[in-house]
Formats: C-alpha cells, structure tokens, sequence
C-alpha cells in the first residue's frame, strides 16, 4: 500500500549518530525515553556522559561528564534522575537534579540493586529491584514505598517495563526470559498485575501491556482497562492474542466486555515478539510494536485488527507514547527515532474501503473527530430518523465526526417532527442530548434559547451560560435582552457584539465601563453623543466620563473646548472647572486658552475658586495682564500684583497692605527685581513707617542676598530706624561673618538699650572687630563693663581692659575679672598694675585671692622682667607648703635662692621638683659649675656638654660622659665635627677610664670608640688596659676585640697578639681572619687550639695546597681531616687517591658522589674496594645495586652470582634493567633468573639468540607483551616452530590477534600465519576473532577453503569484519552467504544481482528477497529476472506479491513489452482488485478473445477505467466482447450506451434488464417504443414484466391499443390491477383501524393531567418521558410492500406467467 493512502504514516524525526551518539551506545541499557520530550543517553567513552535531548531543538543536544549506570529524564520538566552502584557493594545511589536550577533535588541509598526504573509520573518514580517494586516521590523528603513483592514467575527475567495506570491503583510489572528449550528463539513474557486496592497479585504470561481508560454507555464514570499482547509456544504451536478486559468493575453499572483477538505473524517473524503497547486515548487505538520492527494496530473497543505493517528493518528496543498526537516514538538500533501519526485524512476510507467495517469507521471517527465517515453518518442518521429513533439520531448528530450533523437543517429535521403528547418532544430530546455531550453552536444555542425564552424559563439559560454549554451570538442576545438586560449584555460581551455592548452599558450609566470595553476591543464609538446623553442626567458621571475620554490612549476623541462649551452652556460651571482642571494638569502651551477661561469664568462667578488655582501654581500658559486685572477687581491684589508687569501697577497695588496678608507680600518682594523691590519698601516706609516697619523688616530678612545687606542697611540708616536696623541685622547675624554688619548691631543694641544683647554678641561672636568695637565702648561708657571685659578678655586687650578699670575706679570689676572670669590672665593684670604704680598690698591680696589658680609661670615671668620676684616669695612658699610640686614653683623659689646664694649647692642636689634645664639656664652665667650640678642632675647631656665645652670643664665632661655610658652622647662627643673631641679623648684615656671600676662603662666606651671608627685610638686604649696589667687585662672580650682592631686596623699586629693572647675566642677569630684573607694567621690560630679540620679546610680551601693537606693529616691522623682532604681530592679528578682518602678517613658519607665520579673515571677495581668498606657501615640499595654493576663492568660474573647469594639489599630489578640496557645480557640473564622476572629473562635470551631458553622463560612469564616479543624474534630469526607455540598464548587475545597477523603478513609468512591460526582453532580459549581472522586469510591467500570455513563456523565468526574481507577479494559467493548469515538480506540480494554468474542460486535468491526492507529491491529484482532469467519470474513475483505494488510490477513489464510474461503472477494477484493489474488482464482477454474470463475479471474485480474500455471494445468484431462492452456500460450507469449497443447487436433480454436496472421511466418507455417500431411483440410483452416497476400502466395500455397489441399488454394489465386491489383493501382496513384508536385516543385525553414541564428534563440528561397512562405508542406507518423478486418484477409464475386471482 502506498505510504500516502496508509492509515499510519511513520516519520524519521531524528538519528541519533547524526548528533554526535557513538552507534555502540544505542541499546535498552542507554537511551531512555520517558515522554516525547526528552531523550536521554548514557556514554561510557571516550569518558562517562549523558545526553540530554530536547525532542524541540533535537539539534542542540546537551552533553553533562556526569558517571552513572542509569539516567532518566522527567517526563514534563527538566530534571534528571542518576542511578549508580555503589562500588564494593549491591546497593544504589539515586540522585535526582534539577538541571535549570543547577541543584540537587533529592537523593536516596537504596539497599538492594535496583535492576529497573521508570517515571510514572512527572512526580513520582518507580523502583524495581529482584524482590520487590517500590514507589519514590521527589517532593518532600519521603523514602521510596514498597508497592508489592514480585511473583515467582517474574524470577530470573530481563524487566523491560513497568506501567500503572492514571490513579495508580493499578500497576503492572513485565519482565522477559529466555524461550523454552523446545523453541529456545521465541523469548518468553511474563507480566505480574497489582491492585494496589486489593493489596493481590496475578501472574500472567505477557509480552507487552498498557493501561487505558473507556466510558462504557450507560456509566457515567470511565473504566479502567488493560490491553496486553502474549505469544506463546504450547505443544508445539504458537499462540499469539491481544486481550483486553475491564479492571475493577463497578457493581451495578454496565462493564467492559472483554475482548481478545489473534496477533498475524507473518512466517518471517515466526520468532518475533511484541517488546511494547501503547494505546491513543485520543483515538482509542492499541499500538503493538515487536523486536523486529512489525506494527499491528487495534481498535480498544471492540479489538478488532485496523493495520499491519513493518515500521522499521532494524530491532525495536524503545518507544513511548506522544499523547497530544495520539501516536508514538519507536528507537530503533541505528538510532532512528520514529514518529507514528495516524494518518487523519485516510484511515476511516481505509477502514470503511479497505476492511469493509463501517461500524468501526463510524465510530473511530465520531471518538476521534476524523473525516471521511461523512457519507456513512448521514445515511445512518437519516435510517434511524426514518425508523423515528430521535434518541439514537439525536445521540449520532451529537457525536458526528467534525460536526457534519450539527447543522439547521438537522435541527430544522427535528422541528418538523409532530411531538406526540406524553413524550419529549424530539428537538428537545436533541438539545437535551448535545447538552450533555458539550457546547453548542450559535445555531443550536439561538434555537433552544428562543424555546426557553417563550417558556420563560430563564434561569436554565444562566445555568447553561455559567456551564459555557451555549455559543454565544449576537442573535443570542437581542432574543435574551426581551426578558434578561443583565443576561443579554453577558452574551454581547462573549459574543464580541461591540455596538450591542456599548449601547447596553450607555442604558446602565456604566459609561466608564464603556471606555474600558471600547479600548479592549478597538471600537470607536460617537462619543460626543454619549457625553450629550450624559449630561442631560447626570451632570458629574459626565465630568467623570468626559475625564476618562480624556485619559485615553491616542489623545480625547473630543476637543476639550467642545466639552467645555457643552458644560457652559447649561451654565455648570462647577462641573467645567472640574472637568478643565483635570484635563489641564499637564500645563503645555497648547492650553493657554483654556487656562484663562477657566480663571476668568471663576474669577467673576467664584473667586474663591480661581483664588484657589491660582495658589496651586498649575496653569502658566494664561493671559497673565487679563488675570491680573480680574484679580484686582475681585480684591484679591496679592494675585494682581502676582500677574502685573508694571511698576506703577506694583506700587499702585501694594499699598493696600490692610487687605494683604503680610507674609504672601513678604513672599511677593521675592519675585522683583531689586531695583523694584527697593524702591516699594521705601514706598512704604513713607506711607506709614510704624505699621509697615515690621513687613520691610521680615522682607529684608528673607531676601537680605537679592536686595544687598547694605542697601537694607542703608534704606534703614536713611529713615534713622535703629529698631529696624536691630531687628534686620539680628536676623542675619548668625549667617554674616562681616565685621562691619557685626559692629553695627552691636552699636545698635548698644543705642535701643539692649545691654543684654551686647554683652552676648560680645561674648559669642567671632566676626566683631575688637579694636574698634573696644574704642566704642570705651566711648559710650556703659554702665556695665561686661561687655568690654568680653571684647578685651577675647582679644588680647588685658592691659587696656585693667588700665581703663584702674582709672575709671572700677576695681571690682578687676576683681570680679581675675576671681571669676579669667584667672589665667591674673599675670597680665598683675603686670598692668606694677606699671600703674599699684600699691603693692593691693596686688598681693588680688594675688593671694586666686591662689592656686594662678598660672605660676606667666606670673614668675612677669614679675621677673619687672625684677619683683621678691614679690612672690610669701605666695611661692606658701604653695610649697601645701605641698605643691608644681615644676614652676619649684624653679621660681630656685631661681629666688640662686639670686640670694642661699646654700644653692643644697636646694640643687636635693629638690627633687624643680627643672634642670630651667634653673640650670639660669646658673650658668652666674655659676657654671652649679649650671653643671643642675644638668647633670637632670641628664641634660647637650646643655652639660655646651656649658663644659664653654669653660673649658673636659674633665668633668669625661667623668660625665664615661659614667652616663649613653651611646648617643658618645657619638655626639666623639663625632669629628666636635672640635673638642681630642681633649675629650685624652681626658677619657688618661682620667675618666683608668679610674673607673666598672666594666660595663669600659664597654661602653670601647664600642663608642669602634662605632665612631677610631681603631688607632681604640688600640692605644685597649693595650693600655689589657696589656699593662690592669684589673681588665684578662678580660676575655677585650682580647678578642683587641685581635680584631688589629685585624681591621694593623694586621701586622696580629700575629704578635696572637702569640701573647691566650684568652681569646679561637674559633670566631679564626673565621675572622679567614674573612680577612689572613690565612696563615686563621692557620695558626686553629692549630694553636687544636681545630685540625678547621685548620685543613684553610689549607684546602684558602691556601689551595693539597700536599701540605696531606702533610697535615698525616701529622694528626685524624678521620675527619682525612675525610675533608678525600673530598678535596675528589674535587680536583684525583679519583683513585680520593678513594685511598676515604678508606683511611673510614667515611661513607659521600658514597653516591664516589659512585659518580668512579664511573666517569671508569675506575671500577677501586670502586670496588671502597664499596665493600661502605656496606660494612650503611645498607643502602644503592651501594649493593653498584656493587653489582661494578662486578658486572670488571666481568666478575662469578662474584655477581656468589652477591646476590648472600643477603643484600641492592634494587636487583632494576640492576638487571641497566644492565639488559648497556647490553651486559649476560649479567642481566644471571640477575633476572635470581629474581625470577621471566618477562625479562625471556628478551635477555633473545638478545643472546637462545630462543628455546627464551620461549620456556616466556611460558613462565605469561605474558602477552612478552610472548610477542619472543614471537617476533622467532619469526625474525625463521624459528617457525617456537613462534608458533608463542603466536598460540597470543592469538587468545582478542586485543594482540591482529598485530601478530600484520607482523607475519609484513614478513610474507603467510602459510605459517594460517598454519598459526588453524591450530588456535582447536584452543579451550579460541575466539571469534581467530576464526574470523582465519578466514580473511583464506579469503587473501586460500580461497578455496573459503566457504567450507564460513559454513563450519558461521556462529562464531566477526560477520561485518569478514564481509569486507571478501568484498575487497571478490569471493561473491562467500559474501553472499555472510549477508545472509548476518540477516543484510538487502546486501545479499544486491550481490547477488551485481554479479549473478558467481552468486546466483533461484532458492537462494527467492527466501533472501522476500527479508530485504528497502522496497526497491523487489522492482530491481523483477528487472534482473526479466533481464537473466524470465522462465523463472513468476515464481518470483508470487513470492513477492505481498510486498510489491502491483502497478509498479505491470508498468514495468508493460515498459519492457513482456506483460503476457507475467499473467500468471497478474492472475494471482488480481483478488487486491488493483487498476493497473485489472487493465492488463483485461487487455490481454482481449488479445486471446476470452470473453469468459473478461466478464468474470469485470464482475469480480471493478478497480479500472470502465469507459475507457468499454469504448475500446464496443467495436470489437466479436460479438461477445461487443456484450461485455454493453455490460461495461451498464455496471457504469451509462445506461443509454449500454441500450443503445445491445438493440445495434439484438440482444434485446440485455437491453431490458439494462432498462430495469436504470429505474429510468424514460429508457423503458423508448424501448417499449422501440419494439413496436421494430414489430417486436413478444419483446413488448417481455419488456412489459421486465420493466415491471418503472413502466407507467397508462403508457403501457396506450401504446399497446394504439399499435393493436393489446393482446400482449393484457397479462401485465392483468397483474397491475390485482396489486392494486390488494393495496387498496389494505388501505381501507388500516383507515377504519386508525379512525377507532383515535376516538379512543380523544377519550382518554380528557383524563389526564396537564403534560409535565418538557423543559425540565433537559438537565441533567433529556431522556424521553415515559408514556402516559393508557396512552399507546405512535402512529405505526403501513407495512412495506412485499420484496419483489428477479429485476424489480413481482413473483411470478411458471413461464413467466403472473398468478391470476379472482374477482
């Protein structure tokens, strides 16, 4: 069948391996699928992976390194699911994670394995482990659930499924095994069914299953149902069914019938199995898809076959459900991801054409919405009409596929039914019907709305309105608006019927909801009218709709001064300033005009109003001079003088401060100029200076920077206003740092009396200036002095302050002053005083009143310049006495006893408070030596020093400077800037050190001398002490810093000190001298104390002389120097005496660098000996591992053996490795059997061509890489038998095979390959990649043992690697056979056809055409038959002939010319009822003028062009093809042809069952007419019976009494009278029946009750009313007639003779 005419089409959505999946990864174990979303792949290499494909953007595949054995991906939302054995261990690790977030949602450990999993659910997972299934929710934290213990049947099965249905009460399991050993191909299903309700199991034999849900008729809640596939091998036979049964049935409602129907596998497939279900809820289909790529396709109702057919030529592991299309996803192993769609536009014609099941057809498409059933529900809806089943029709036209039914003219069909009394009416029946079905459409809703509306019941409308059972129209709503506004405008809405809804809300005053509804559906409506009509009654709902036109996208659809104008005209002021104000808010130029209308009919209606607009500041596009003038009029002038422009206007206005509020005019002088603003205040101030004093003042202080501080001082100053030039400055005082703005407030306050202020600006203020604010006050005398105390005390004018309170006698003040407010100023005063000649008790008594709060020093100060210190002795002592240590009080009381030589030397050596440096200062030009007491009291080293340097007092300095033992001051004192440095020295030299007992100060002194660099002199005073036996001549310290001045300083004394020191640090010194490049100095200093090495090391080292080295060890005999002079040897190259060095120094220290240079020197006899010494001491690997190689480089081989006998620790591997590398094999051989590493041992012996010892070694050793090597060695060296028993232990591995098979081709060793690889044949081990390698080997070099290989071991051979051996060799055969073997049956057929002489066998050939998949090759065949072999191409052809299409086959053999070639295949064929076949057979019936078997192909097979020919042969020269020609015509309702042909041949019997046939009156009575033309009697009256029911009687009589054959017409007029009586009588009878029902009828109405409300049993389901009591059922229409028999004649007798009754 054509893919475009199949019910199913199949699409390749994708292949894997094109985006990137390595083919090794496509199987069950890897890809997942668990919705048509997401595919997900699992890869092991080249490193672990998933694949995550979005079956969206199948191109753009997301790849994770993620590790895992398993991975899922949810079915609806990006989160995957990881599983992962636990290494060591049988238990899971589950991970769940959500991709897009980058988070781990979840995680579990499982105990036990998990051996399958599966999502049943985007929320909830299923686990299956060898026990037990269990369900794991990803929300929350739960642990996985255990649903049900698996069933003894599901043991040791593969689970390859798992499903439950849509409430997850049932659940299913379903595993597979392998098959029973009676027929081991056909895998074995098993299945295990779980009510989760019921908590039981049942074990099933299943392949496959899947769950679906069904709504029985008669239940209103759906079923569950379970459809599952078995095929099972019982006694010899395989059974396969496909069941479907009900779970769960529902006690008292109507159940599912169970259903079973048989699964066709062709032969072919006889081992096939169903691998997966899935069913189309959208279709109601069963989807079964096998291993090998079969579909079958069921209906879920009834199980009944729709399709069969092979989706793919490649295994089948994976599908799931595409449930929005109601298809599937099938992966197949190449990696083809398939797509089934049914196919919507052919699968009811297939079913209903095609399987001849119109019942399925009908309902397929009423379930699925489908077309191509319109024909058969008409018809089955106008049966069931006429049979007056309105419920069954009603039901149909509901359901009809695309609602072909659901139209009015099928309502206008249940309208003109009579509604009988007691029973629903039949239109409601229908409306009730639909109702519950779903919604109806605008026809259907209009038509039972307006039924509803005349009965007034117009709460079922709300009902269905809520339920959205009624398509809403705008027919709807104007019927609803007769009884329901509400209602109808709801239906407007729904139905968009926007003028409608406008209109409605207009007749709400909803006119808001108008906009909003204008606006959401882009209607435009007249706006002006609906603000027209608003105002009219409702003034503000016009306002507030003409705002919300004004708000609208796209601008007001109305100029805002029409709007204005309308409310004026019925003068609604209020409601225009509303509107306008709002309108206006934006303030753009554009509405200027408005803004002034707005003020202007405010400002003379309501001036409050404007007032208030104008105060909100939002309109500045108006007629500012018109505003202002209106302003003035209404009286508000602040808003006048805020709009005029004019001064004149401005001083006009301004005056009228009674009637302005002050601070709006304060607020006004803020927007003039200042010229302007000026030239008012002064305006003003001489209208009336008090009252308007306060405004000038307030405006001068908000705009004091516009206007000028001195413009407002000076209009004040001009008007002599000292108050207001107070109260301005005072405000501005705190912001000015002016002095001159400061000094004038102060003179102000100082002028209005305000004291108090002066004295706090005095006292706050920092901007005044003093001197002349001082002279003012001073001037104006005030009676307070506070404030001048202020201004002086602040500024430094003590004196002044004092002097001008002395005068003035206000010496209270001056107290007050020095007690309370600046006692610190008590000297200053104090001083003033002594130079007004105060008298002195005065200032004593001020002096002793502060007491302690006196400043002593300013005051000791000031009496000191005044030479009045006497003054202070009484208060001085007095402070003494209350014990103060003031340091300023104690100076001041020394300076008092210094001046009076009162026992000084006592005060400066005891008084522990005073300042050195002070009273020192002050000594030092009346007594230097008392300066010196003072400063060495205080450590005042500079001052002591300067005052010693000046009188020339070094030796107190040297004594000071010595005992002081400061680093600074000696740095200072013997720095060579001091001139005095040298008579410092000598004193220190010859004085200050010889008399001093301290060592720390001779220290001190001697790391003076050395930091200041004085080494000459250091060494005079060192040998002064040290060596002329003082108390520090043993000193330990100074001998060595003594050394090491001369070092630095005179190293020609150092030897002699040297040879005199004896305790000194010789080791420190030493280093020092070496340091100093005095090395025989450092030589004899280490030898004077015994440090031989250190000693050696200079001789070495420094004096670069080996043989005195020598000389010196010999001497000492010490290991140590020894050892340093073998070092040094060993340095210079002189190898073999370094060796001789370190033997005596009995060093193994430095072994490795021995080791190294012995090597270099090649000196290994010596080695040797000083390697035994140094195992004596260490047991390092590395000495015996040289040891070894030493042996080995002197060819000690027998010293080598008896080493490694004896214990040792030498690395032997690695011995053996560098020696098998400097080619010592013969060393190495004896190594490598010590430690037994035959891997090694075995190349060692190859290297030495002892390849038997080698081949042994390698059977030890076991190991691939190293019988390779041996092999190849062997090979080399043509020793075929010994590289045979290699090649053997390593042909067993897959992995080496082929290398050794390329070393040997390499070689041309080709027969000893083969000899090879056919004695691996007979190894336990032996793979299929020896037998596959021996066989490309005998494919290159033995072909003719070729074939008998392949069939021998045809199981256990690499198919495609052998394929491709004998492609490239030709052997076409052999290839032939291997296709075969590895089911490429395309490949097979194609070898064979390319090269037929070699490869063609017809049985062959037959059983591997019928398994190929690719379509063309079946017509490449027919061609290669046609072509090599045409005596055999019907056998071919019936083999194929439920493969190919037909037509194509005749095209080409009509192509060819050969078409009578294949008639027996066409004859076969023709039951499919194929055009192209029916025309070739038919043509070739012709050409052989087998009339016979032409009508039977024409009767039996009506698939061709019937008029074509029928024109082809109605001129054919036998009369028969000329019949069948009629006939042709006949069948096609070409009737006239078809007459017209048999009168021209006079075959008038086809030419009246042609006429009986067509029903056409016409036909009939032209051949009546005909006959009587042609004299034709007994024909006329033949004619006559034949064309019985289409012949008019009054034609008949008339023709027949006109042409005198009245005879012949009388039997048919005979007949026709008899009918007709009958049919009267019948008539009358059934009248007089009718007549008596219906007067019974007429009784019993009179009886009954008023017919129940027929509306009412709309809802919840409109089922006809149950007949009335004694009413019966409807009018029964009369009987049928009789059937008639034969070609629309009545029964007839005998001889065609009617029977005659009587009369």
């Amino acid at each position: 069948m054509a893919a475009a005419n199949a019910p199913l089409s199949m699409k390749e959505t994708l292949t894997l391996p094109s985006i990137g999946i390595n083919p090794q990864f496509i199987s069950f174990t890897h890809v997942t699928m668990e919705s048509d979303k997401y595919i997900c792949v699992r890869e092991t290499a080249p490193q672990n992976s998933v694949v995550i494909i979005d079956m969206s953007m199948p191109m753009q595949p997301l790849r994770r390194p993620i590790t895992a054995d398993s991975a899922l991906m949810n079915p609806n939302t990006r989160i995957l699911a990881l599983k992962a054995q636990l290494p060591g261990t049988t238990q899971d690790h589950l991970q769940i994670f959500n991709i897009e977030m980058k988070a781990k949602v979840k995680s579990y450990q499982m105990p036990e394995q998990v051996v399958f999993w599966k999502w049943i659910s985007p929320q909830k997972l299923a686990l299956v482990t060898q026990t037990a299934a269990y369900h794991w929710s990803i929300e929350g934290e739960s642990e996985p659930v255990k649903m049900f213990e698996r069933t003894a049947n599901l043991a040791n099965n593969q689970i390859i499924n798992y499903k439950c249905d849509s409430n997850e009460k049932w659940l299913v399991l379903i595993g597979i095994a392998p098959g029973s050993s009676e027929r081991p191909q056909l895998v074995k299903g098993n299945m295990q069914l779980f009510s989760v309700d019921q908590q039981r199991s049942q074990a099933l034999e299943a392949h496959a299953a899947s769950f679906a849900t069904f709504k029985v008729p008669g239940n209103e809640n759906p079923s569950t149902l379970i459809s599952f596939a078995t095929k099972t091998f019982n006694a010899g036979q395989i059974t396969s069914k496909l069941h479907v049964i009900e779970l769960g049935a529902q006690p008292g409602k109507p159940s599912f019938t169970k259903k079973q129907a048989d699964l066709f596998f062709p032969p072919d497939f006889a081992d096939d199995f169903p691998v997966s279900m899935q069913i189309s809820q959208k279709y109601g289909l069963i989807y079964v898809i096998t291993k090998q790529g079969l579909l079958f396709v069921y209906d879920l109702e009834t199980a009944t076959a729709v399709y069969r057919n092979r989706i793919s030529p490649d295994p089948i592991f994976l599908t799931t459900e595409a449930s929005s299309i109601g298809g599937f996803y099938a992966i197949n192993r190449r990696g083809q991801v398939l797509l089934a769609t049914v196919n919507e536009a052919t699968i009811i014609p297939f079913i209903s054409g095609q399987l001849n099941n119109l019942e399925l057809a009908v309902n397929l498409a009423k379930r699925g919405n489908l077309p191509g059933a319109e024909n058969l529900v008409v018809q089955r809806f106008q049966e069931l009409f006429s049979q007056t089943k309105y419920k069954e029709a009603a039901e149909l036209a509901a359901e009809s596929p695309q609602g072909i039914l659901r139209t009015p003219d099928t309502v206008a069909k249940f309208q003109s039914v009579p509604v009988q009394a007691g029973q629903t009416p039949p239109l409601l029946q229908y409306f009730g019907t639909l109702l519950t079905r779903g919604k109806l459409n605008a026809f259907e809703s209009l038509e039972l709305s307006r039924l509803v509306v005349n009965q007034n019941k117009k709460n079922l409308l709300e009902n269905w309105l809520a339920e959205d059972k009624l398509e809403c129209s705008e027919e709807l709503g104007d019927l609803v608006k007769t009884v329901d506004n509400d209602l109808a405008l709801k239906i407007y809405i729904k139905a968009r019927a926007t003028p409608k809804v406008v209109a409605a809300f207009a007749e709400r005053k909803e006119f808001d909801k108008i906009l909003i509804y204008s606006k959401q559906v882009g209607y435009t409506p007249d706006y002006l009218f609906l603000l027209q009509t608003i105002l009219r009654t409702d003034p503000q709902g016009a306002v507030n709709f003409a705002l919300m036109m004004s708000q609208m996208e796209g601008g007001c659809p109305v100029d805002y001064n029409t709007i204005t104008d309308l409310f004026l005209q019925r003068n609604l002021i209020r409601e225009a300033t509303a509107f306008l104000l709002d309108v206006l808010k934006p303030n753009v130029p554009e509405h200027g005009y408005l803004q002034t209308k707005v003020l202007e009919i405010n400002l003379v209606t309501f001036p409050n109003v404007a007032d208030a607009i104008l105060a909100n500041g939002m309109f500045s596009h108006y007629d500012r001079p018109r505003i202002g003038q209106l302003c003035e009029k209404a009286g508000l002038y602040i808003r006048a003088l805020q709009h005029y422009t004019e001064l004149p206007d401005i001083k006009r206005v301004i005056v009228n401060t009674h009637a302005i509020e002050p601070q709006s005019l304060v607020e006004f002088f803020g927007t003039l100029s200042r010229e302007w603003a000026l030239e008012c205040m002064k305006d003003l101030l001489m209208v009336n200076l008090r009252a308007n004093l306060q405004i000038i003042v307030q405006t001068a202080k908000e705009y004091c920077e516009q206007l000028g501080v001195d413009a407002c001082i000076k209009l004040f100053e001009q008007f002599k206003s000292y108050e207001g030039l107070y109260f301005f400055l005072g405000s501005y005082l705190s912001s000015s740092e002016d002095p001159d703005i400061h000094f004038k407030y102060i003179e102000a306050a100082a002028k209005t009396g305000q004291i108090k202020e002066v004295e706090r600006v005095t006292r706050e203020s920092n901007f005044y200036d003093a001197e002349k604010t001082k002279n003012f006050l001073m001037e104006a005398k005030l009676p307070d002095a506070r404030p001048l105390i202020n201004v002086c005390d602040r500024f430094g004018f003590v004196p002044d302050l004092t002097h001008y309170l002395y005068t003035n006698n206000m010496l209270r003040y001056i107290e007050g002053y020095v007690q309370k407010v600046n006692p610190g100023n008590a000297p200053l005063v104090v001083g003033q005083l002594l130079d007004d000649e105060c008298p002195e008790d005065f200032i004593k008594g001020l002096i002793l009143s502060v007491r302690s709060l006196l400043p002593v020093e300013p005051l000791v100060d000031e009496c000191e310049k005044r030479n009045c210190l006497r003054l202070l002795t009484q208060f001085l002592e007095h402070l003494v006495s209350e014990g103060s240590q003031d340091v300023h009080v104690h100076n001041a009381l020394g300076k008092i006893i210094i001046e009076s030589n009162n026992n000084p030397e006592h005060f400066l050596t005891t008084n522990p408070y005073y300042d050195s440096r002070v009273v020192g200062k002050y000594c030092e030009k009346r007594d230097p030596t008392l300066a010196v007491v003072a400063y060495r009291r205080g450590q005042c080293d500079d001052e002591l020093v300067n005052v010693t340097n000046k009188n020339s007092l070094f030796k107190l300095q040297a004594r000071y400077v010595v005992e002081r033992m400061d680093a600074d001051l000696w740095e200072k004192v013997l720095n060579p800037d001091n001139e005095y440095r040298r008579q410092l020295i000598d004193q220190v030299v010859s004085t200050a050190l010889p008399e001093s007992k301290s060592p720390e100060q001779v220290s001190a002194a001697v790391k003076a001398f050395m930091t200041a660099d004085l080494p000459h002199e250091l060494i005079e005073l060192l040998e002064k002490i040290v060596l002329q036996n003082s108390a520090f001549s043993g000193n330990f310290n100074l001998q060595n810093l003594l050394i090491l001045t001369a070092i630095k300083a005179d190293p020609s004394r150092v030897m002699d000190y040297i040879n005199r020191l004896d305790n000194f640090d010789g080791p420190a010194v030493g280093e020092v001298a070496v340091e100093a490049q005095l090395y025989e100095e450092a030589f004899a200093i280490f030898k004077k104390f015994n440090l031989n090495v250190q000693a050696v090391n200079v001789l070495l080292d420094n004096l670069n002389s080996i043989d005195r080295a020598v000389e010196f060890a010999f001497r000492v005999e010490e290991d140590a120097v020894w050892s340093q002079v073998a070092k040094a040897q060993l340095r210079v190259g002189d190898v073999s005496e370094a060796i001789e060095s370190f033997i005596r120094a009995d060093d193994a220290t430095q072994f490795l660098d021995v080791i190294k240079a012995a090597e270099d020197a090649n000196v290994y006899q010596d080695l040797v000996r000083y390697l035994l010494m140094v195992r004596q001491k260490t047991k390092e690997p590395k000495v015996d591992s040289e040891l070894i190689y030493a042996y080995a480089k002197i060819g000690g081989l027998g010293e080598i053996e008896e080493f490694i006998l004896m214990p040792n620790v030498a690395n032997l591997q690695n011995v053996g490795d560098r020696l098998y590398d400097e080619a010592l094999y013969e060393a190495a051989k004896i190594i490598f059997a010590f430690i037994s590493n035959w891997a090694k041992l075995a190349i060692t012996l190859v290297k030495l061509q002892q390849f038997q010892g080698a081949v042994d070694a390698a059977r030890k050793a076991n190991s691939s890489k190293t019988w390779k090597e041996v092999c190849f060695a062997c090979v080399d060296a043509e020793e075929f038998r010994l590289a045979q028993i290699c090649g053997l232990n390593i042909i067993i591995q897959v992995d080496d095979l082929e290398e050794v098979s390329e070393y040997y081709q390499n070689r041309g060793c080709f027969s000893e390959l083969i000899s090879l690889m056919e004695s691996g044949l007979g190894l336990e081990r032996a793979h299929m990649g020896i037998f596959t390698e021996l066989g490309v080997l005998y494919a290159r070099y033995r072909p003719e043992k070729l074939m008998e290989h392949i069939k021998l071991f045809s199981t256990r051979l690499n198919i495609p690697k052998l394929i491709r051996a004998c492609d490239e060799q030709q052997h076409w055969k052999e290839l032939t056979y291997l296709y075969v073997q590895y089911d490429e049956f395309d490949n097979a057929a194609t070898t064979i056809m390319n090269h037929s002489p070699e490869a063609w066998d017809h049985m062959q050939f037959k059983d591997i055409v019928v398994k190929v998949a690719n379509v063309e090759l079946y017509y490449k065949a027919v061609h290669f038959y046609l072509e090599e072999h045409p005596d055999l191409i019907n056998d071919v052809l019936n083999v194929l002939a439920l493969r190919v299409d037909h037509a194509r086959v005749v095209d080409i053999m009509r192509k060819a010319g050969h078409l009578r070639l294949v008639k027996p295949y066409m004859v076969a064929v023709q039951s499919n009822n194929v055009a192209a076949v029916n025309e070739a057979l038919n043509e070739i019936y012709v050409e052989e003028e087998d009339y016979d078997r032409l009508r039977e192909s024409i009767d039996l097979h009506d698939n061709f062009d019937q008029i074509g020919f029928a024109q082809k042969i109605e001129k054919h020269e036998l009369l028969e093809m000329r019949r069948v020609a009629a006939y042709i015509y006949k069948k096609a309702g070409r009737w006239k042809q078809s007459i017209a042909l048999s009168k021209k041949d006079n075959h008038y019997r086809d030419a009246m069952e042609t006429c009986s046939q067509s029903g056409d009156r016409e036909l009939a009575e032209e051949l009546l007419v005909y006959f009587i033309e042609q004299r034709k009697k007994e024909c006329f009256a033949a004619c006559l019976f034949v064309c019985y029911d289409v012949i008019r009687p009054d034609v008949a009589l008339e023709l027949a009494w006109i042409n005198n054959m009245i005879d012949f017409a009388f039997p048919y007029l005979l007949q026709f009278i008899r009918e007709y009586t009958g049919k009267v009588d019948e008539l009358v009878k059934d009248k007089i029946e009718a007549m008596n029902q219906l007067k019974a009828k007429e009784e019993e109405e009179k009886d009954v009750v008023a017919q129940q409300n027929m509306y009412a049993q709309l809802l919840p389901l409109a089922l006809p009313a149950p007949p009335m009591p004694g009413m019966g059922g409807s009018f029964a229409p009369p009987p049928p007639p009789p059937p008639m028999s034969g070609m629309g004649m009545p029964p007839m007798a005998p001889y065609g003779m009617p029977p005659m009754g009587s009369y």
